[in-house]
């Protein structure tokens, strides 16, 4: 029993990609659909390079949780066979397709064309790497509290409240004035109200899974009061956030840094209550 913390690499990891996924996916549509000058483009793309620091330490942390970076080739072998050989050669093609379109983009070696293909295909990739990341755990049918719904729509959610608010930070690093992109709070609402209703739902149903040694609502004694906090630091982050635009200006760096540190904090809470609730059963019983 615990809260999960013991998998901080693999917490660090998947909340981050999934936060850069939608980042990626926020300075997207922001590049696809603003009509920016040459100069501004260019400004907005080169704080793209804040996605793959990110991307790298998250990466960097995976590496901690396998041991060492062989071992990550290796789990390569099964590409097609194994979710997590999926998850990582995704993970890695998200990272690599992003990465060198990104490269190209700052150098002004690609051409308009084509950079918008390489927005959209990264930020397919994106999703796919987010999905892939799910798999890895709704698809292992002797772990009952992660083999539910509640898994892929936790990551995803996770990628709809921080890629946000981590891309109107980089739009704002960049100088440009996000008015334009007042829904991207909107989103990250919706996601946070949807989170919301997930987390209570799963607390329900963790009451009618057990096995012939364990109770899945034990694993975590504390689930009410930590989604509690994770729910208390979204909303203080949203509101950090969302407050300068009732007052019609624009959020500054710090206050959009402190929201995004508030924001993944909470995300963190969230994520390691999931990996604490993991059991491994034989014969598991779901009422």
């Amino acid at each position: 029993m615990g809260n999960g913390w013991h998998e901080w690499p693999l917490m660090i990891f998947t909340v981050l990609g999934q936060c850069v996924a939608g980042g990626f996916i926020a300075l997207t549509f922001a590049l696809l659909r603003g009509r920016q000058t040459d100069t501004q483009r260019h400004r907005i793309i080169r704080t793209m390079f804040g996605l793959w620091v990110l991307m790298g330490i998250g990466f960097a942390a995976s590496m901690l949780h396998l041991g060492s970076p062989l071992r990550a080739l290796n789990s390569l072998n099964r590409i097609g066979s194994s979710a997590l050989s999926n998850e990582i050669a995704a993970g890695s093609l998200f990272f690599a397709v992003g990465g060198l379109g990104w490269l190209l983009a700052v150098c002004k070696k690609l051409p308009l064309p084509l950079y918008r293909v390489w927005l959209l295909i990264a930020a397919a990739l994106g999703v796919v790497f987010v999905w892939m990341m799910a798999r890895v755990y709704d698809s292992i049918d002797t772990v009952p509290t992660w083999f539910t719904l509640w898994t892929p729509l936790g990551f995803f959610l996770t990628m709809f409240t921080g890629g946000p608010l981590l891309g109107y930070l980089l739009l704002r690093l960049a100088g440009y004035q996000a008015c334009a992109m007042r829904g991207l709070p909107v989103v990250t609402l919706l996601a946070l109200v949807a989170s919301l209703a997930v987390a209570v739902m799963q607390g329900i149903g963790l009451g009618t899974i057990s096995s012939s040694v364990a109770q899945a609502g034990s694993l975590v004694p504390d689930y009410g009061e930590l989604m509690v906090w994770r729910a208390g630091l979204l909303l203080v982050a949203l509101g950090i956030w969302v407050l300068p635009q009732r007052r019609n200006s624009l959020p500054g760096l710090p206050v959009l840094s402190l929201a995004f540190v508030l924001l993944l904090a909470g995300e963190l809470i969230g994520r390691g209550v999931f990996y604490g609730l993991h059991m491994t059963v034989g014969v598991a019983v779901a009422g």
